[in-house]
């Protein structure tokens, strides 16, 4: 039986796959998603460790829901009845490289299998020829690819990079104009690799590497269609923002995640780094535009390709981000937040999800949670519900214990659920 043969989960699932869109550097939910004019009347009055400072975008009430989302996102704004908005996040550790392993993982400290891994191990692929979680990732995340790694579950349920550029996989065409394909798996090697699997059943990394031939092998078949978008309308490559030439751009990303999740992939990431220029706004908060006008037009082309093929409903789309960002500045007239773990903002959007909701409320300057706190445990409780598992029963036994992504917490937010 092939290790990432598809599996059922728990109970009939509300999402197939899942596709998250991390916003790397901790965007601010003040100046995003959550509406504070408490800061306009009380600018740089003591707030905090700081002094409260307004937002400099305007708001305004979307969709048929008046869901209030920033000027930032102009495009996202059509979306808005798709989006629900859970505003009362919050995580243990204050820093980029924990609080981005925490959201990938559920540890901020000691490294465990990333989200995309469990589900590949509680859910397997629809489609043999292509890894069962892909990251797009054009530099690398904090934490490095141990936000992909599949830790201590079998090595095959680690995510497969593809990096945005001329050449997204490694490799992947035939290095032999008349070489078959058959002459490049290395029967003989295959062979081998078997029985010595067969004799060391325990031996999971042996495995892994056989495995590893037969994705080699899929990827070599498939992967060269996945990525030629050329095979795109000249319109829907348009609303996504894609150029002629293009083949690094975050709407070209988000094009080839539409694309490897209608093929099959479970779980496609990507990760919003830019060109080392991500959300980490210290200096202005006008530094938010061109990362928002990065992102706003593709992921809401995303959203509404993926409805009008029919996907929005077996798909369930996370944007998020490690932590959030103060509602005060450390000193007068300063015009950039800090880090901010107390209260910050993600959304779901897709199967299973009621849009056009929020959940959760901050107090008047969105400094600290009121209403409904939300740990990254709950989050991932959450989207592992909608894909059909009991958070508390999706386990690896390890080290002579049973681990699980959410630890010994988390719960499902079934208020946010359709």
């Amino acid at each position: 039986m092939h290790p990432l043969a598809p599996r059922s989960p728990h109970f009939a699932p509300r999402a197939r796959r899942l596709l998250i869109l991390f916003l790397t550097g901790g965007f601010s939910h003040v100046d995003t998603f959550d509406p504070k004019p408490r800061l306009a009347t009380d600018h740089e009055r003591p707030l905090g460790n700081g002094f409260a400072c307004r937002s400099p975008f305007a708001f305004q009430q979307c969709g048929e829901s008046g869901l209030p989302i920033s000027e930032l996102f102009p495009h996202l704004r059509s979306c808005a009845d798709e989006l629900c908005v859970i505003r009362t996040m919050h995580t243990d550790i204050v820093e980029h490289f924990q609080a981005t392993l925490a959201m990938h993982t559920g540890s901020a400290t000691v490294p465990m299998p990333s989200l995309g891994s469990w589900l590949s191990y509680g859910l397997g692929t629809d489609n043999a020829n292509l890894p069962s979680y892909v990251v797009l990732a054009e530099h690398l995340p904090y934490a490095g690819a141990q936000v992909w790694d599949n830790n201590f579950l079998p090595p095959y349920h680690q995510g497969v990079r593809i990096l945005p550029g001329d050449e997204p996989i490694a490799d992947v065409r035939s290095p032999a104009r008349n070489a078959t394909l058959a002459e490049l798996e290395h029967r003989l090697l295959q062979d081998l690799n078997a029985r010595q699997a067969d004799a060391r059943g325990g031996d999971l990394n042996l495995k892994a590497r056989t495995s590893s031939f037969d994705t080699a092998r899929g990827l070599m078949r498939v992967a060269p269609e996945v990525f030629d978008l050329a095979q795109e309308t000249a319109f829907t490559r348009a609303s996504y923002g894609v150029t002629d030439g293009d083949n690094r751009s975050f709407g070209w990303q988000c094009l080839a995640a539409r694309r490897l999740l209608e093929r099959g992939v479970r779980v496609v990431e990507l990760i919003d780094t830019g060109s080392h220029d991500n959300w980490d706004a210290h200096g202005d908060m006008q530094q938010h535009r061109s990362k928002a006008q990065r992102v706003d037009q593709p992921i809401a082309a995303l959203l509404r390709d993926l409805q009008l093929r029919g996907l929005l409903d077996e798909t369930l789309v996370a944007i998020c981000t490690e932590f959030g960002r103060t509602p005060w500045s450390a000193k007068p007239g300063h015009k950039g937040r800090e880090h901010h773990a107390q209260a910050f903002t993600c959304l779901l959007a897709g199967a299973g999800v009621r849009g056009g909701t929020t959940y959760g409320e901050t107090d008047e300057h969105g400094n600290h949670i009121a209403v409904n706190p939300v740990h990254v445990h709950d989050y991932h409780a959450t989207i592992l519900h909608l894909l059909g598992f009991d958070h508390e029963r999706l386990t690896y036994r390890y080290a002579g214990r049973d681990f699980r992504l959410t630890d010994v917490a988390g719960r499902v937010l079934h208020q946010v659920l359709s």
